[in-house]
């Protein structure tokens, strides 16, 4: 018999309620309880979780009975104050959305938190179980006789409208190299298995939410922008970010080169984005490039339909929470711990700081 694990979740605007869809694939997935403050979002999780017991706090929805687990999909700057309520009130195993703080001045406090939680807490870092990444992490030293260097490539669509807007600024999101590209900075260190030492990048806002406006402010989140990070090891990897470019088959591309080779995975948008009159969404593709002999080799990495139409990630929330529940259930230790989560944010902002001051900014180990 399956035994079921049941969550809490704290937020449930789009992202939340993509957790919930991927958390109902699993055998004894279960959302016993919600929050979320704003009504259409709440009707909008009560049809996807009609089991769901809707709180009207976090207070509230940590006093519901029998919770195995919490879900944080809140946004961005209330991570750490819920952190911290939960720690005070009710150290369940965790799950915290990306990016883990905005802020250079909380890194502090989630250190603390770290250092007293008692509960396994699990950054969500989805791009890492995408599975054409995940072919390139499993595969990249090996074709290439060691990575000397990353470059990651995004050119997708405009942030999407978030609830109040809060994705709209700076203050509210950490900026878009913290909100957005957290998750290609943990790529980084993951594939190039060392800590980053100098960051330099060049970004802005050239053509994105310009004309809008939100009582008489003007957005100021960036749309473009490169960023070269140099590591420990001597590697280094390079982003290349424009949000105002949708109309590719791809919406990534991510190459690692070394002496042996090159592997590259080519990973599509959303398929809900996907125009129909072109005919299927494409699917991911995996490209082994050898040096000697040359001759590049193409390698589909279709995703199960299913979890294509449970989220706008490639199949990736639903591998990421079949591993949170092995952690939940004592089998497994987090594969993104906060300190993954601590390092993607502290290169992010230090991005925002170099492109904002033109110059290269240090970063020390956290």
């Amino acid at each position: 018999m399956t035994t079921k694990l049941r969550y809490g979740i704290i937020g449930c605007g789009m992202m939340g309620q993509e957790h919930i869809r991927n958390i109902h694939l699993l055998p004894g997935g279960e959302v016993a309880a919600i929050f979320e403050p704003d009504a259409g979002m709440r009707a909008a999780a009560a049809g996807f979780a009609p089991e769901a017991a809707f709180c009207d706090s976090v207070d509230a929805l940590l006093a519901v009975k029998d919770l195995d687990c919490l879900l944080i999909a809140s946004p961005n700057y209330l991570h750490v104050d819920q952190l911290e309520q939960i720690a005070r009130t009710r150290p369940l195993p965790l799950l915290v959305e990306k990016p883990l703080y905005t802020v250079n001045a909380d890194a502090q406090r989630v250190a603390d938190f770290e250092s007293s939680y008692p509960a396994p807490v699990w950054v969500a870092m989805e791009y890492r179980y995408m599975p054409p990444v995940a072919e390139l992490i499993k595969e990249a030293q090996n074709v290439t006789g060691g990575i000397k260097m990353l470059t990651i490539r995004e050119h997708r669509f405009p942030f999407l409208p978030k609830i109040n807007d809060w994705n709209r600024f700076n203050r509210g999101s950490g900026g878009t190299l913290v909100e957005k590209c957290c998750h290609f900075f943990d790529l980084m260190r993951l594939v190039m298995q060392s800590e980053p030492v100098r960051v330099m990048a060049s970004a802005g806002q050239a053509v994105n939410h310009l004309d809008e406006s939100y009582d008489g402010e003007t957005p100021d989140i960036w749309d473009n922008g490169y960023v070269i990070v140099d590591f420990e090891n001597g590697t280094r990897a390079m982003l290349e970010l424009c949000m105002f470019a949708e109309g590719a088959r791809y919406q990534e591309e991510i190459t690692a080169v070394g002496p042996a080779g090159k592997i590259e995975c080519l990973v599509p948008g959303p398929g809900r984005f996907w125009p129909a009159h072109l005919g299927e969404a494409p699917i991911p593709q995996v490209i082994v490039s050898p040096r000697d002999p040359k001759g590049p080799k193409v390698i589909d990495i279709p995703v199960d339909p299913d979890l294509l139409e449970a989220g706008d990630h490639n199949g990736s929330t639903f591998y990421q929470h079949q591993r949170f529940h092995a952690v939940v259930r004592g089998e497994a230790q987090p594969e993104v711990t906060l300190k993954d989560g601590a390092m993607a944010v502290a290169m992010g902002l230090a991005a925002q700081e170099s492109a904002a001051l033109g110059q290269a900014v240090l970063i020390k180990a956290i």
